[in-house]
């Protein structure tokens, strides 16, 4: 599945310096989630964030079986240690 969002989108967001680093379903409360996680070589701040979720919701709209019926989309980034 990772595979499939990337290709999808990475070519979109790649201008935020931020790339798809995992894509996976849950259930969380009953609910099915798709997952996007991003990642990138420096902090992705707020404002990125925002900014690839409007691009990469467009794209998840458009290609709507790769939702596989999900019922909330959540895009989050990895966190930073030091």
């Amino acid at each position: 599945m990772k595979d499939a969002v990337a290709s999808l989108v990475n070519d979109d967001i790649k201008d935020l310096n931020v790339y798809v680093d995992d894509a996976f379903l849950s259930t969380e409360e009953g609910k099915k989630i798709m997952n996007i996680v991003l990642d990138s070589e420096e902090v992705i701040d707020l404002n990125k964030i925002t900014e690839a979720s409007r691009i990469i919701n467009k794209k998840m709209d458009a290609n709507e079986s790769l939702l596989q019926d999900a019922d909330e989309l959540d895009i989050y980034s990895k966190e930073k240690g030091e």
